[in-house]
């Protein structure tokens, strides 16, 4: 009676697990399988992209970037686009796999076109440099694999870094210059890595013997293709950065797809810089007497205006630390703007805390002064990276002072508010927090700098600062950054305006200094359309909050707001609109 009993029992429990094995596979469930094929045979082929993403399966390797291998690849993608539609029904999926859908889909059409019309790997030395120094360096900072393992993975990367090198010498063509003086500045900071601040890295695991092996036959490899880059490849490197107005709308479109035009983006942001000049004028208009008790101002026409916004900017300027200091100073900062956040509710921050703030490691210098280097999002337990850029060591004392007056404390806090809290960090937290794979591997540059740059006006506008009107006219020129970037962006590509012209702009127009124009015209010319990400992503946001909080009214919570905007991972902003008020229909 008891085996009958515990029989019978057995089959009915049995009976639900029995029908949920026997469930057929739904087209979301499809989507996510072919996404996960598609992600673990190029995770294979990439390693460096696999360890990027957090995934360490791969870390003992690195790429063959050899022109067959690249070739392949090309196909692979071509392969994959024509295969997705036919594996996976789209009209059978729920909206969101819809979504999910569409960023695959999009993400192999655009990478299909860089290939075709960019061609990195022949055009841009610096492409090398990421698998010289960045295979390894994240190993080191940035996976959570225990550090002996890290150490004996990146000892094995760094002996197949002579191949990387020997696929640079045979590919690398006709360079623009630009291009070519970045790389080299960069190699000269992996020789310096190799040689020393490795070991630095690795801790108590620096003795492994593999480890020294492996960076002391390196650095010879290293010197020889800096000798190749100075005396071989600078000396050809006649290409030309600007990419023409055709490739440049072509590429807004694939590279934002926010639903915008090149076009239209333009003419947004020239209305836009006529509205923040004229704020910024109202601010410094009131701040001039007691910036300047016993001048007089200047008068109120279109020059006048722009010199008395120069000049309380040029003045307010001067109140900044020691170029030595300002990692401490943006440490300094920090634990106030998070005290703040919490008060006021802008949303919940992440816990624990993993994000540290280091000085930009050399051989990552001459593109950005500031950068997050956040938690792969497949091992997001992993610290995040504020990293900042001190002045360059062969500045001069003029151009030290002028870069510190860009950068002076009023800045620094507007800049941790971007780069950090409730910026980059925390967006790209909450991103990782979402379940699907293709939204955490595939994420928009566009959302993510649209966020941050937003988040700089909301925190002011929510108090931070206690209205100082200091404050509030630094945040308004960093904002004005922004616009001038974009429309920088698009005159530098698109038309033939020259360095000297578009200095000018920087400086006259946007109130930047001159070694910020310079860094700031340099960084245009090794990008093109990136620059124009924060302007297309902080509209983004800014329309859909103006929007949200007109339908809501008195019911609009800030903080709620927020949280769902950023719930769906960071996904191209032309969804944002229909994600956020679908996610404001639940409880917080």
């Amino acid at each position: 009676m008891k085996r009958a009993c515990i029989a019978m029992l057995l089959f009915v429990s049995g009976l639900p697990l029995a029908q949920s094995v026997a469930q057929p596979e739904t087209e979301d469930m499809k989507l996510q399988k072919h996404f996960k094929q598609y992600l673990d045979n190029e995770f294979k082929l990439h390693p460096l992209w696999a360890t990027r993403a957090g995934n360490h399966d791969y870390d003992d390797r690195l790429d063959d970037v050899a022109p067959k291998a690249r070739k392949a690849s090309i196909e692979r993608t071509r392969k994959t686009l024509a295969e997705v539609p036919q594996k996976v029904d789209y009209k059978k999926l729920n909206r969101s796999a819809q979504i999910d859908f569409e960023i695959w889909q999009h993400e192999l059409k655009k990478e299909l076109w860089l290939a075709d019309n960019t061609r990195s790997f022949e055009n841009d030395p610096r492409v090398y440099n990421h698998y010289i120094t960045e295979s390894v360096y994240s190993l080191l900072t940035q996976s959570t694999l225990p550090q002996p393992i890290n150490v004996r993975n990146a000892a094995s990367r760094i002996t197949q870094i002579a191949r990387i090198v020997a696929a640079a010498k045979a590919s690398i063509k006709n360079p623009p210059k630009v291009l070519t003086e970045v790389a080299i500045k960069q190699n000269r900071g992996a020789i310096a890595f190799y040689d020393k601040a490795i070991f630095d890295l690795a801790g108590d695991d620096a003795a492994n013997s593999d480890l020294k092996i492996a960076s002391k036959a390196l650095v010879p490899v290293l010197k020889e293709y800096q000798r190749f880059l100075e005396d071989d490849v600078l000396p050809r490197s006649t290409g030309n950065w600007r990419i023409g107005k055709k490739l440049f709308a072509e590429k807004m479109l694939l590279e934002l797809d926010a639903g915008v035009t090149a076009d239209e983006v333009l003419k947004e942001a020239e209305v836009e810089a006529v509205r923040v000049e004229n704020e910024m004028y109202v601010i410094a208009y009131q701040l001039w007497h007691q910036v300047f008790p016993k001048k007089v101002l200047p008068v109120d026409d279109d020059k006048g205006r722009r010199e008395t916004i120069r000049l309380v900017l040029e003045e307010t300027s001067k109140e900044h630390g020691k170029a030595d200091d300002l990692i401490v100073d943006a440490k300094a900062g920090v634990e106030k703007i998070k005290r703040f956040i919490k008060d006021r509710d802008i949303l919940r921050l992440p816990e624990p805390d993993r994000l540290k703030i280091i000085e930009m490691p050399e051989f990552q210098r001459g593109f950005s002064i500031a950068y997050l280097n956040p938690a792969p999002p497949l091992d997001a337990k992993a610290a995040s990276y504020y990293a900042i850029s001190p002045p360059p060591r062969d500045w001069d004392a003029r151009r030290v002072k002028s870069f510190m007056e860009e950068y002076n404390r009023h800045i620094v806090q507007i800049l941790t508010i971007h780069e950090a809290y409730p910026g980059h960090y925390v967006q790209l937290e909450y991103a990782n927090r979402h379940p699907s794979l293709i939204r955490k591997v595939l994420q928009s540059g566009v959302f993510a700098e649209g966020w941050a740059v937003y988040t700089e006006k909301v925190m002011l506008d929510e108090g931070y600062g206690q209205g100082d009107p200091k404050l509030r006219l630094h945040q308004l020129k960093w904002y004005m950054r922004t616009v001038c970037n974009a429309i920088l962006d698009y005159k530098m590509h698109c038309t033939d305006i020259t360095d000297e012209d578009a200095i000018l702009f920087l400086i006259l127009r946007a109130f930047q200094s001159e070694a910020e124009a310079i860094l700031k015209i340099l960084r245009a010319k090794q990008s093109s359309c990136q620059l124009s990400t924060y302007f297309v992503g902080r509209m983004a946001f800014q329309r859909l909050r103006r929007g949200v909080q007109n339908e809501l009214g008195e019911s609009f919570d800030l903080g709620r707001f927020h949280e769902a905007a950023l719930a769906h991972g960071s996904l191209p902003v032309k969804y944002l609109p229909e994600v956020t008020r679908e996610r404001l229909k639940r409880a917080r």
